[in-house]
């Protein structure tokens, strides 16, 4: 079950970082969630040897893992340290690609940043950099010369909103770097807190490993049937 929790909180974070990948450029804020894969995919693995070395109770078997989950463990823990890395950076990583990415806007043939830029402002409800008159420097903005911004800015409510920097009230009035940022930061945070959680359920794994190993090391190997004052 843990294994498999891991696993979708990995699989979420590339999902919804899929949206949002136009918007930084260092691939390796993806790190965390490779290694949350792979510690989810191991884990499942060991789960299944520590419940066989359990009904057994094979010394060998709980020792190994032990190990096992005493290097997971560390994994997670490295797992936690990256996250609030790349948490800090991702701020810096929007804010150096998000103008190149409005400035390559095309609404007439949108591109893949284009349709990104547009599911992060219905998304997220937000509108230009910081707002909407950041629109008003763009290429696309200089080039349709009709004083209207994609319709992408228009609030959800409003069915007859054309874009018109004449109507601002119908616009949304957030920019969106802020808000990918807090997106992008929240979903790292999921991450981080997994692994924490489960870093937390090994411990105990590890602990309740070592009091059956213990309480095997004690138990003799043969014992004495007395019957009837003879030895049996």
């Amino acid at each position: 079950a843990a294994a498999g929790i891991l696993c979708y909180v990995g699989a979420y974070v590339f999902i919804t970082y899929d949206d949002y990948d136009h918007f930084f450029e260092d691939v390796y804020t993806l790190i965390p969630a490779v290694i949350i894969i792979a510690v989810g995919t191991l884990l499942f693995i060991i789960g299944l040897i520590g419940c066989c070395a359990t009904i057994r109770e094979s010394r060998c078997g709980l020792a190994t893992f032990v190990i096992i989950l005493l290097l997971v463990f560390i994994t997670e823990v490295v797992v936690v340290v990256l996250g609030y890395i790349y948490r800090a950076k991702v701020e810096d990583e929007v804010d150096h690609s998000i103008r190149k990415v409005y400035n390559g806007y095309n609404g007439t043939n949108p591109d893949a940043a284009s349709r990104a830029i547009d599911y992060v402002q219905r998304q997220l409800r937000c509108c230009g950099i910081h707002n909407y008159s950041d629109w008003e420097n763009t290429v696309w903005f200089k080039q349709t010369k009709n004083n209207s911004v994609p319709l992408s800015c228009c609030k959800a409510a409003l069915s007859n909103c054309t874009g018109s920097l004449t109507h601002p009230m119908d616009l949304y009035s957030e920019g969106c770097e802020a808000l990918v940022v807090k997106k992008l930061q929240e979903i790292m945070m999921y991450v981080i807190w997994a692994a924490l959680a489960f870093a937390a359920i090994q411990l105990l794994g590890m602990l309740c490993a070592c009091v059956v190993l213990c309480r095997r090391s004690r138990d003799p190997a043969y014992e004495l049937l007395i019957t009837g004052g003879t030895y049996a």
